[in-house]
């Protein structure tokens, strides 16, 4: 477990890619479970029970969906497993730095300072899966960057329609 985090951290940290993820459906599935349920904590700060379950299925399914897509379009969907397992335990594991900062924005609290770090970890996080996708790809870090916005910025506004609460909108 302590190497499994290791090396999402370095992934994070840009010093490894998703090439050095072991090939595992174990780790997947584990992967995939921890990313639910650090998402539903962070939904579960602001949604009720119904709204968490809905945004993250379809949240699994747009990022599921997302990283299949990139690697059929690239004919590279023997990395499926991997770049999937790269994309859903480094954003795990930011979204779990992020917890306290979102709770303590919640309550309306922390100022200045909290929404920065949140912004920061929004930077990162995106930072990291341009650095995943571009691995995964074998393209630029540009490349990698630019697509990661793409998605990142079109699942948000499609979340946004679909559940008006998300982006303040009554």
């Amino acid at each position: 477990m302590y190497d499994i985090i290791k090396l999402l951290f370095e992934i994070c940290l840009f010093k490894k890619g998703p090439q050095d993820v072991p090939y595992s459906v174990w780790l997947l599935r584990f992967l995939m479970a921890v990313y639910v349920s650090v998402t539903a904590l962070m939904l579960s700060i602001h949604f009720d029970s119904l709204a968490v379950l809905l945004q993250l299925i379809i949240d699994l399914f747009l990022v599921v969906g997302f990283v299949w897509l990139l690697l059929f379009v690239n004919r590279g969907l023997g990395r499926f497993n991997q770049t999937l397992s790269s994309v859903l335990g480094t954003d795990a594991m930011i979204s779990f730095m992020a917890l306290p900062g979102m709770a303590t924005l919640e309550l309306r609290q922390g100022g200045l300072t909290v929404l920065l770090i949140i912004f920061a970890l929004m930077a990162w996080h995106w930072a990291v899966m341009g650095h995943i996708i571009s691995k995964a790809l074998d393209k630029a870090l540009s490349f990698g960057l630019g697509l990661a916005f793409l998605y990142l910025f079109g699942s948000y506004q499609l979340m946004g329609f679909l559940f008006h609460e998300v982006v303040g909108v009554n």
